[in-house]
């Protein structure tokens, strides 16, 4: 299967720009950029599919850049229904240096930043140079905009599309750059930059979009409880991501392992036929999950999340290390107690239970565990021999509900 038709067959191309765009890719060579605004001080798993393409790309033999918008990160693309939120210099800056690092990192890609070339243009020059060559009545007609006509959009928002385009031309001029990808919102801005260079330069490149990635609602792939789960592990965790993949839906699994992994069609449709089978087993989504988080953190990292989830699965919390513990329960409600506590109180005291008589009901319906060990006895005392370290105590209310408590 060549470069083109896997993409194809992984579901990574939707809109396309270049009559012969399948033989370019095919053939390598090309010098391609994908850009990313810097509105926060790392990338997140909805990145990811896009940077993933960028590096099946390179891997088939084009070159790829990323380009930091630093210039325009400080206006901010227009978004479907209000302008977003303009960051300070400094955040934009700082954002900038660490996603730069990241991306070396992880990606291996040449890094620019689209400030170094915007920064001393003025503003006559924006409107000689490269203002005239887009009608309004052009502008008009990208979706982006039209989206925004009836509730308004700045002059600002609506400049973007030209910056973008800039974008463009500066990489083909300096770098030979003749296609650019991203995400299928910027499909307006990816042909508003291929008509401007073929009205300065004469000359016809390429560019491709990617359908959103989603779960089977439409809700946006890699956001949890409205937070996005970012790559930088500092800010979420390789477990954290790991728990998140594991919990793909069955419909939308093999979608993302040909999206996120780098298995191919042959071990993927080996798995798609066990999955069929088997679905119970979830074979698919630790794959997924196995994959994601060793590509992004290393096969430790996976190993670690792995051992994590399966102790938290088979009731072994015990096993697991106060800074585990923390890691793995990141986000549940946190409670402070004494030791030497009755468990009636402790739960009253701690909101966990709205009453005393609720909090007996809950032990004698054997609903209520401590480190995985239920407490039938509404007498039993908590003291620092059930905790671990101790210290921590792992407290559950019914089948999902978690609290974590520290003895002060």
């Amino acid at each position: 299967m060549k470069l083109y038709d896997e993409l194809k067959w992984r579901g990574l191309l939707k809109d396309e720009a270049g009559d012969d765009l399948e033989e370019k890719i095919n053939n390598g060579g090309m010098t391609f950029y994908i850009g990313t605004d810097p509105t926060a001080d790392s990338l997140h798993l909805g990145h990811l599919s896009s940077f993933l393409i960028s590096k099946r790309l390179q891997m088939g033999g084009h070159h790829p850049i990323l380009l930091i918008g630093g210039a325009t990160g400080r206006i901010g693309d227009p978004r479907p229904t209000e302008e977003r939120q303009i960051k300070s210099y400094e955040e934009i800056e700082s954002n900038t240096k660490k996603i730069t690092n990241q991306v070396e990192k992880l990606f291996g890609f040449e890094v620019v930043n689209n400030y170094d070339w915007c920064k001393d243009i003025n503003f006559i020059d924006f409107l000689r140079d490269y203002g005239k060559y887009f009608s309004v009545n052009y502008m008009l007609d990208k979706d982006i905009i039209k989206r925004r006509l009836d509730t308004g959009i700045t002059y600002t928002e609506f400049s973007y599309m030209i910056m973008q385009a800039l974008d463009f031309l500066h990489l083909y001029q300096t770098k030979k750059c003749t296609l650019q990808c991203a995400g299928s919102d910027q499909w307006g801005n990816i042909t508003a930059g291929i008509d401007l260079i073929r009205k300065k330069e004469g000359t016809e490149v390429y560019g491709f979009t990617m359908p959103l990635v989603t779960d089977k609602d439409g809700k946006k792939f890699g956001k949890s409880e409205g937070n996005a789960l970012w790559l930088d592990k500092n800010k979420t965790s390789a477990y954290e991501i790991y728990q998140y993949l594991l919990n793909s839906e069955d419909e939308m699994v093999i979608d993302y392992l040909k999206i996120f992994t780098f298995l191919t069609p042959e071990e993927i449709m080996e798995i798609e036929k066990r999955h069929e089978k088997h679905p119970e087993q979830r074979e698919a989504a630790k794959t997924l999950a196995k994959e994601v988080v060793t590509f992004l953190h290393g096969k430790e990292e996976a190993l670690k999340a792995i051992e994590m989830s399966e102790a938290l699965f088979s009731g072994h919390v015990k096993n697991l290390s106060k800074e585990e513990i923390e890691n793995v329960f990141k986000g549940v409600p946190t409670f402070e107690t004494k030791k030497n506590i009755n468990i009636v109180d402790l739960l009253v005291d701690n909101h966990i239970t709205t009453s005393k008589r609720e909090a007996r009901e809950f032990i004698t319906a054997g609903s209520i565990t401590l480190n995985e060990e239920k407490i039938t006895d509404e007498t039993f005392i908590v003291t620092k021999d059930i905790a671990i370290d101790d210290e921590i105590l792992v407290l559950r209310r019914g089948k999902k509900k978690y609290f974590i408590g520290k003895f002060i």
